[in-house]
């Protein structure tokens, strides 16, 4: 998954903690790269639950889960913009496949 203000593609960590930062944005999870941390102020960005103000979330099979106070509420209306600068899935599978088979798969 890349950086959803900048594009950049997570690298394998070295070992300890990585400096990515995850979060929600328009009940999507979206990942934020160390450059764009220290130049961005996104924090202002993300989600916050609606019961206690946090913005530690988590977002899975439909629904996003706050880590803080435990709140869950489904995610919003299909068809919401994706944030800025994150393709959708069809795209993510097609550009890994352009990637891994070098166009082969668009010529079948």
């Amino acid at each position: 998954m890349p950086c959803y203000r900048c594009g950049v593609r997570q690298t394998d960590p070295v070992r300890g903690a990585s400096p990515w930062k995850r979060g929600v944005i328009r009940d999507r999870h979206v990942l934020i790269c160390p450059n764009c941390q220290q130049t961005h102020d996104w924090t202002d960005e993300l989600d916050r639950c609606g019961a206690c103000g946090s913005t530690v979330l988590v977002c899975r099979l439909g629904e996003v889960e706050c880590r803080t106070c435990g709140a869950v509420r489904p995610v919003g209306r299909p068809g919401d913009a994706e944030p800025a600068g994150a393709p959708g899935l069809s795209e993510e599978v097609a550009a890994a496949l352009d990637r891994v088979l070098g166009g082969v798969a668009r010529r079948v």
